[in-house]
C-alpha cells in the first residue's frame, strides 16, 4: 500500500496488491482521472493517458487553445458551466447569483491511517498502518471556498474510501446546492449495470441492464435511503458473473436521501456520482463554516461479483461496525411481534418466553405495544414509559423475570416519531416535521418528530437511557415506520430549510451514539418497516439490521440473496415466522424456514407453544445446530451459488476461515417430475483438504467439489414411487462438510 506523489509530472499514485488509483492536475489546476482498476506498476509519468484533442461544438478552456475542454476530460470533481456540460458534483449558489466554481490544487497531504468523521458513520481503522490517506486541497480564487477531497487507500482489497469538504473561507454566504461525495469519470461504458430495487416486503431485488448513452439513476428523498432503492450500485463488465471478471461497487455511508447516477456522454465515458440527493438541499454555508459529505466506498475486483461483495462483508463487518457485538456471533431471539402484536400482559409474554428457553432460545424480545396508550397504532408513539395494564410490574419487572428464566430480555422502541395521541405531542405539537399552512400527511397514523433540533433527541434520549439504566435490557430493536412528508422545521429560518433533511439524519446519527456510547454491551438492530433503511450508516451503530418484513422463507431468498451483493450475513435479520406466513400467507415447511434464517442472524417470529410436540423437537435441534455453526454461517466467506433470480434453484455457501468448514444451503422452490440429474460446483474450499459430508459420511478432495462439483439429485429426478415420499414445494437441504 502506498501513496506516491510525482512533483514533476504532478501525479498521483494510490495502490496497494489489487488496485491503482492514478490522477493529475490538469492544465486549468482542477484535478483530472487517469486510471482506476488492477494495480499496475508505478512509473513517474502517466501523461499519455490524459487525452485531449479538438471536436466540433465544443467549447475550451484557454482562448487560442482549440485542445483541453472539460467536455472531454475525466475529473475528479466536475463542475457544470465551464465547458463540462455534465451532471456536476459540486454547485454552490453566490450572492450574485452565479452556480460557477473553479475549484485548483493548492497542496496535499499523504498520512498514514484514516481521520474520523465529525458527526458523521464511516469506515475507520484501528492502527495506523491498516491505511492511508491522501488530502487533496483545492480553492476557487473567488468565492475563496476550500475544497478538500479525502482518499482512503486500504491495505487489503480493492478498497478506496471517499468524502469531501467545503470550507468557506469567503467573506459572504453561499448556498451549497450539490455536494456528492464520490464523483468518478470511466473511459468507456461497457458495463453492465446492478440495482437493488423494489419496495416494503420485497427489498433488494437485483435489477441488471447494459448502461447506455444518457443517465442511469436510482435515488431516495423519502428522508431514509428506504425500501425502494438501495445507496448502493455495481457496474460490471458484460462477461464478468460470480466467479470472473471485473466490477466495481459503489456504497454510500448513509442513511438519508441519495442519489447514485451513472450518466454516459455520447462519447462513451462514464461518470458515476454517489451522495445526498441534491433534491431538496440547500445549505448555507457562512463564512467560517464547513460541510462534510458522507463517506462513498468503493471497491473493484477482477476475480468477480463474489470477491467484490466479500471485500465489503469484510470492510463492513471489521471496519464500519464497532463495538462489543461486531466480532461476536449473535443471540438467537424469539420476538413476540407476530406471535400477539398488542395483545398481551406480563404474564403471557413470560409463557412465551419459558417454552422459548426450553427450547434453547437465548434472546426474548418485546415488540411494539409496552408504552403509553399503545393498543394500536393510533396512539402512545413518544411515551416512552410502561404502560401498567398490560405490564404491572413495567420493563424492569418483566425484564427481571425472562433475566430470571436465564435469558437476556430485547425491546422494541421507535423514537423518531410520535402520533398525536400522546402525551408527547399534546405537550409539544411544533415537534412534528411539518410546513405552515399546509396539510400534515400521517403515515401509520404517526408523524415524524423534528431531529434536526438538538433539545427533541435529548428528550428522547433521556426517555430511552432511563429505561436502559434501571431496567436489565440487552438489545433493542430500533424501528421508524414511515417516510417523511412536509418537510419543514419551525426551528429553522427560511434560507435553512434545505438543510432539514439531512440534519434530521444527523440527529438519528447523534442518539444513536450517545446510546450506544452509555450502553456499549446493548445490540441495537435498526428496522425501518424492515428493510427501509439497511443501509451502511446504520451498520455503524447497529451491526444487525432487520431485512424484511416479510418474514416467509421463499420470499426471503431473493431479498436475502442481494443484500449479500454488499452487506455481510452478520449484518441480516433472519427469523423463522409463523404459518401460513402473515405477508403471503404460504405454508413452508419448517425445516426450509431454518434453512433460510440459519444465514443470518437467525431467531423465531412466533409463539413456540403453538407448534406441536414434534416441531418444537425440530426446534431444539434447529437451535443446537445454529449455535454449533453460527460461527461459520455470519462470520465465514459466503458465497452466491444459483440465483433466485434466474431459476428455481437458490443455492450459497458459507466457509470457514481456516476452510476446514462449509455450509451449503440449497433451495427448490417448486417441486418436479423426472427432472434432469443436477448438481452444483463449490467454491472457496482448500483443494488439497478433504471434507466429509457430515450426513452421508461420503467423502471428497476440495478440488472435487469445485470442478466436478456437489450432486444435489434427488428422487426427483425420476418418479417417485413411494407414495408417502417427503417431497413437495418449497423444499431445502443444508450440505455440511468438514475436514478430515
Amino acid at each position: 500500500m502506498s501513496i506516491l506523489f510525482c512533483e514533476r509530472t504532478r501525479t498521483f499514485h494510490l495502490f496497494n496488491n489489487e488496485i491503482s488509483y492514478i490522477m493529475t492536475v490538469l492544465p486549468n489546476e482542477q484535478m483530472g482521472q487517469l486510471y482506476f482498476g488492477k494495480r499496475i506498476h508505478h512509473k513517474e509519468d502517466f501523461s499519455y493517458l490524459l487525452e485531449t484533442g479538438y471536436r466540433p461544438m465544443t467549447s475550451y478552456v484557454f482562448e487560442g487553445d482549440r485542445s483541453f475542454s472539460l467536455e472531454h476530460v475525466r475529473q475528479e470533481y466536475g463542475v457544470y458551466g465551464t465547458t463540462d456540460y455534465r451532471r456536476p458534483a459540486v454547485e454552490i449558489l453566490q450572492e450574485n447569483g452565479s452556480r460557477l466554481s473553479d475549484f485548483r490544487y493548492q497542496s496535499h497531504t499523504i498520512t498514514a491511517g484514516k481521520p474520523k468523521l465529525v458527526g458523521l458513520p464511516a469506515t475507520y481503522t484501528e492502527e495506523d498502518g491498516e491505511a492511508e490517506t491522501l488530502t487533496l486541497v483545492l480553492k476557487d480564487p473567488v468565492t475563496e471556498i476550500t475544497l478538500q477531497l479525502f482518499y482512503t487507500i486500504f491495505v487489503g482489497g480493492g478498497i478506496l474510501a471517499r468524502s469531501a469538504k467545503l470550507t468557506n473561507h469567503g467573506r459572504k454566504d453561499v448556498h451549497l446546492l450539490t455536494a456528492m461525495s464520490l464523483c468518478m469519470d470511466l473511459p468507456d461504458c461497457d458495463y453492465e449495470w446492478l440495482q437493488f430495487s423494489g419496495a416494503w416486503a420485497r427489498e433488494r431485488h437485483l435489477k441488471v441492464r447494459r448502461l447506455e448513452q444518457g443517465i442511469q439513476a436510482v435515488d431516495s428523498r423519502r428522508g431514509h435511503s428506504s425500501h425502494e432503492h438501495n445507496p448502493f450500485i455495481v457496474l460490471k463488465r458484460p462477461d464478468t458473473n460470480e466467479s470472473q471478471g471485473e466490477a466495481i461497487g459503489f456504497s454510500l455511508i448513509y442513511s438519508g436521501n441519495f442519489l447514485a447516477q451513472a450518466e454516459v456522454d455520447t462519447h462513451d465515458m462514464t461518470r458515476v456520482m454517489l451522495g445526498i440527493h441534491p433534491d431538496s438541499f440547500d445549505w448555507k454555508l457562512e463564512p467560517g463554516e464547513e460541510f462534510q459529505t458522507p463517506e462513498a466506498v468503493v471497491v473493484y475486483s477482477d476475480a468477480g461479483l463474489n470477491r467484490m461483495s466479500q471485500t465489503f462483508h469484510k470492510l463492513y463487518q471489521k471496519r464500519l461496525a464497532r463495538g462489543y457485538w461486531r466480532d461476536r456471533p449473535r443471540p438467537i431471539l424469539n420476538n413476540n411481534w407476530e406471535a400477539t402484536y398488542f395483545d398481551f400482559t406480563e404474564d403471557r409474554l413470560v409463557e412465551i418466553a419459558s417454552k422459548a428457553k426450553e427450547c434453547g432460545v437465548e434472546l426474548f424480545v418485546l415488540d411494539d405495544g409496552w408504552f403509553g396508550e399503545r393498543s394500536s397504532d393510533h396512539a402512545g408513539l413518544g411515551d416512552w414509559t410502561a404502560n401498567r395494564e398490560r405490564l404491572a410490574n413495567g420493563i424492569t419487572g418483566l425484564a427481571a423475570r425472562i433475566e430470571d428464566l436465564g435469558m437476556k430480555f430485547g425491546l422494541w422502541f421507535e423514537p423518531e416519531m410520535v402520533n398525536k395521541d400522546s402525551d408527547l405531542y399534546r405537550a409539544h405539537p411544533d415537534w412534528i416535521l411539518e410546513t405552515p399552512e399546509r396539510r400534515a400527511s400521517h403515515g401509520r397514523n404517526q408523524f415524524v418528530l423534528d431531529f434536526s433540533r438538538k433539545e427533541i433527541v435529548d428528550c428522547i434520549y433521556e426517555m430511552m437511557a432511563k429505561i436502559l439504566r434501571e431496567a436489565k435490557v440487552s438489545y433493542i430493536k430500533w424501528d421508524m415506520n414511515r417516510s417523511i412528508t412536509e418537510c419543514y422545521s419551525a426551528a429553522l429560518p427560511a434560507d435553512r430549510q434545505g438543510e432539514v433533511f439531512h440534519r434530521y439524519i444527523l440527529g438519528v446519527y447523534d442518539l444513536y451514539e450517545r446510546l450506544t456510547s452509555e450502553f456499549p454491551h446493548v445490540l441495537f438492530e435498526s428496522c425501518a418497516s424492515g428493510g427501509g433503511r439497511f443501509d451502511p450508516g446504520m451498520l455503524y451503530y447497529a451491526p444487525q439490521g432487520w431485512a424484511s418484513d416479510d418474514s416467509d422463507a421463499v420470499e426471503r431468498l431473493k431479498i436475502q440473496y442481494g443484500t449479500t451483493y454488499c452487506y455481510p450475513v452478520s449484518s441480516i435479520g433472519s427469523h423463522v415466522s409463523v404459518i401460513p406466513n402473515h405477508q403471503v400467507f404460504r405454508r413452508t415447511p419448517l425445516h426450509t424456514r431454518a434453512n433460510v434464517a440459519y444465514f443470518g442472524t437467525f431467531g423465531y417470529e412466533l409463539d413456540l407453544n403453538h407448534l406441536t410436540e414434534r416441531e418444537q423437537e425440530e426446534v431444539k435441534r434447529q437451535i443446537a445446530f445454529m449455535k454449533e455453526y453460527r460461527e461459520v454461517l455470519q462470520f465465514g466467506t459466503f458465497y452466491r451459488l444459483s440465483s433466485p433470480f434466474e431459476g428455481n434453484i437458490t443455492c450459497w455457501m458459507a466457509v470457514s476461515e481456516n476452510k476446514t468448514q462449509a455450509i451449503v444451503g440449497w433451495y427448490r422452490v417448486l417441486c418436479g417430475v423426472n427432472l434432469p440429474y443436477t448438481r452444483i460446483r463449490l467454491q472457496g474450499l482448500d483443494p488439497e483438504l478433504c471434507y466429509r459430508n457430515q450426513e452421508t459420511g461420503q467423502s471428497y478432495y476440495g478440488d472435487e467439489l469445485m470442478n466436478l462439483g456437489l450432486i444435489t439429485s434427488d428422487a426427483l429426478s425420476g418418479q417417485v414411487e413411494d407414495s408417502n415420499a417427503d417431497y413437495g414445494d418449497f423444499d431445502s437441504r443444508l450440505f455440511i462438510f468438514k475436514a478430515i
